[in-house]
C-alpha cells in the first residue's frame, strides 16, 4: 500500500480540444458593438454550428441539456440541430431572440472585467455548481417531507436512513415508514441535475432499494427537473420499473396533492 501510495502522480491533462479552440478564435473574432441583434446570431452559427452552439450557451449560461430544453420548448417539436437551422433559419433566430441571447452577448461583450472576476467564476463553475445541486436535492426532500409531516405526523418517518429489507438486505433511502426497521413505505427522491443525482447514480440507487425491499414494501419515487426532457430514454427506464410494479408510482412537484392522498391511502391500508 505505502508503495502505491508514494508512486501515485497526478493524471495531469489539457482541457483544451479542438472545439474549444474553435470556440474561443469564435469568441475572440466577435466584434465590440453596443448592441448585437439577429445578425450576430446568424454570424455566430453558420461558419461552424457546433462551434456556435457552444458560444450561444455559453452567453446564455445554459448547460448543454438546459440548451435543448430550452430550445426544444421555443421551436416546438423537430429538430434542434444544424438541419433544423438550415431549413428553418427564422424559427430558430427568434427563439434564441426569446430566449435573450442578443442581449446576453450585449452585456458580455461590452463588460468591462476586474482581476477578480476569474476567480468568481471558477468559485461559481466550481463550488457554486456543487450548492446549486444541493440546494436542487434538499429542496426536493423538503417538499416530500412537508407532505410526509401532514399525512403521517413529525414522528411517523424516519429521515436518510438505511432501511431492513428482505432476509437481511438492506439499502439507503430518503424516506422509511413508519421506521427503518420494517418499514411499510419507502420514498426515494433524486432531482435531475442534483449532486450525486447522475443518471448512473439516480437508477443505481433505485436498483438497489428494489433489490433490498420487501414485496410489501411500497416504493415511491420523487423527482423533478425540466432536464429530464433531455434525457427521455433514461427517465424510461424509471417508468418501466413502475409498470412492472417494482416501484408503486412516481411523483413531480406538480403532483403533491396525488402523493399526499396516495400516502393517505397507503396509511389506513396498513394502519399506521
Amino acid at each position: 500500500m505505502d508503495e502505491v501510495v508514494a508512486a501515485l502522480s497526478p493524471l495531469a491533462v489539457d482541457w483544451m480540444d479542438k472545439v474549444a479552440g474553435g470556440v474561443i478564435a469564435k469568441l475572440a473574432a466577435l466584434p465590440i458593438k453596443e448592441a448585437f441583434g439577429r445578425e450576430d446570431i446568424s454570424a455566430l452559427l453558420d461558419a461552424n454550428f457546433e462551434e456556435g452552439m457552444i458560444c450561444a450557451r455559453l452567453f446564455l449560461a445554459l448547460s448543454k441539456d438546459q440548451m435543448e430544453v430550452a430550445l426544444r420548448g421555443e421551436l416546438g417539436p423537430g429538430g434542434i440541430g444544424a438541419k433544423r437551422f438550415a431549413t428553418d433559419r427564422t424559427a430558430f433566430l427568434d427563439a434564441f431572440e426569446r430566449l435573450g441571447l442578443p442581449a446576453a452577448m450585449t452585456r458580455a461583450v461590452n463588460y468591462e472585467p476586474v482581476w477578480s472576476d476569474i476567480l468568481v467564476e471558477r468559485l461559481r463553475s466550481g463550488r457554486g455548481s456543487a450548492i446549486q445541486g444541493q440546494r436542487r436535492g434538499r429542496g426536493l426532500e423538503d417538499f416530500v417531507e412537508a407532505a410526509l409531516v401532514e399525512v403521517f405526523g413529525a414522528d411517523g418517518y424516519r429521515a436518510r436512513c438505511v432501511f431492513d429489507g428482505v432476509r437481511g438486505r438492506r439499502a439507503k433511502c430518503d424516506f422509511a415508514i413508519p421506521d427503518s426497521t420494517r418499514p411499510r413505505i419507502i420514498v426515494e427522491t433524486k432531482g435531475y441535475g442534483a449532486t450525486g443525482s447522475k443518471m448512473t447514480d439516480i437508477i443505481g440507487d433505485l436498483d438497489a432499494i428494489i433489490d433490498a425491499k420487501r414485496h410489501d414494501q411500497q416504493l415511491l419515487f420523487v423527482t423533478d427537473g425540466t432536464t429530464w426532457q433531455a434525457r427521455l430514454s433514461d427517465l424510461r427506464k424509471i417508468v418501466e420499473r413502475q409498470n412492472d410494479g417494482k416501484i408503486a408510482r412516481i411523483y413531480t412537484m406538480k403532483m403533491r396533492d396525488t402523493l399526499v392522498a396516495d400516502l393517505a391511502t397507503l396509511k389506513a391500508q396498513f394502519g399506521l
